[in-house]
């Protein structure tokens, strides 16, 4: 609770144990319980769904994933293949739906796992508003962002690994309004199952909208950065079985992932909506607002200095 009251992430090692998803799930018992169930998949030719991209010309989008709904055992399939087989040519499909999908689309899942965390229970005072299944391989990695959650994370199958940034680094991560763009499928009449990346393509979303996102990335440290990105500090977490973490709403957080023996990574979460009644979400904003300003600033500078330079 202390913690918590803090806005501090911490990491509870083998919180998890006692789960009867950490005991029972495997691929093939997950491929039984599910079996005979669509689920919704994301699609995309590389692992990057949700991320800012540069295009050849100049400029980037947004780009969203191709969502479609398979059997539920052809995406653990696929999901293996790619990270099992060498020759696998295939796109990317991670189930990631974000939509309290544990407690509907995986609802005989839910079982094997609690309805509530007892700690956040009593430090946040209620219980989670979506409870999220996620299942992938280590070919998808979530691009820096932040969510208006408090969010418990908790691994049963394979690593997670979380780079952090707190609010107060909003400056840092170079924050744009990037054109909204979703892959879209060439061959959608043929199905998804014979979907290959070079039948996805991207098209920009209609009506236009633009996503304000994080354009830099901490691994890239030296690539659209801001006067005040080499001084960010990120943390740097690996969740192994059984492991949970407490993730602060509003903290930036890139996701990346390893693998089980069995060529899958699977994780669950809970999500708790933020107080925007307290003093947090004001004062995370004002620091956010003060960096963009201070960019917009930066690049004018930069810009008349750039005249100055073509006028002598």
């Amino acid at each position: 609770m202390r913690y918590v009251a803090r806005n501090r992430p911490f990491v509870i090692r083998n919180g998890a144990a006692s789960f009867s998803a950490r005991k029972k799930w495997n691929a093939t018992y997950l491929k039984d319980v599910m079996s005979g169930q669509n689920v919704n998949v994301a699609i995309t030719p590389h692992g990057n769904a949700d991320s800012v991209i540069s295009l050849p010309s100049s400029g980037s989008l947004f780009v969203k994933p191709f969502e479609t709904e398979e059997p539920f055992q052809d995406v653990v399939d696929k999901i293996q293949k790619q990270e099992l087989d060498e020759d696998y040519v295939g796109p990317t499909r991670y189930a990631q739906t974000q939509n309290d999908n544990l407690r509907n689309e995986y609802s005989t899942l839910f079982a094997d796992v609690p309805k509530s965390i007892p700690f956040a229970r009593i430090a946040l005072e209620k219980d989670p508003d979506a409870i999220n299944f996620w299942l992938g391989n280590s070919k998808s990695v979530t691009a820096l962002h932040k969510d208006n959650y408090e969010n418990i994370y908790v691994q049963i199958l394979g690593r997670k690994h979380f780079v952090l940034l707190p609010p107060v680094e909003a400056a840092c991560v170079n924050e744009r309004s990037v054109l909204a763009a979703t892959y879209q499928s060439r061959t959608t009449s043929q199905g998804s199952s014979s979907l290959s990346k070079d039948n996805l393509v991207i098209a920009i979303d209609d009506p236009e909208e633009y996503v304000p996102f994080a354009t830099w990335d901490p691994d890239a440290p030296y690539a659209n950065t801001t006067p005040y990105s080499q001084s960010s500090q990120p943390l740097r977490i690996t969740l192994e079985e059984g492991d949970m973490l407490y993730l602060p709403a509003l903290w930036y957080h890139k996701v990346s992932q390893s693998c089980n023996h069995e060529g899958i990574c699977v994780a669950a979460n809970y999500w708790y909506d933020l107080d925007f009644s307290g003093g947090f979400w004001s004062s995370a904003n004002f620091v956010r607002s003060v960096g963009l300003l201070s960019m917009q600033d930066g690049t004018h500078q930069t810009k008349e200095v750039e005249k100055e330079k073509e006028k002598a």
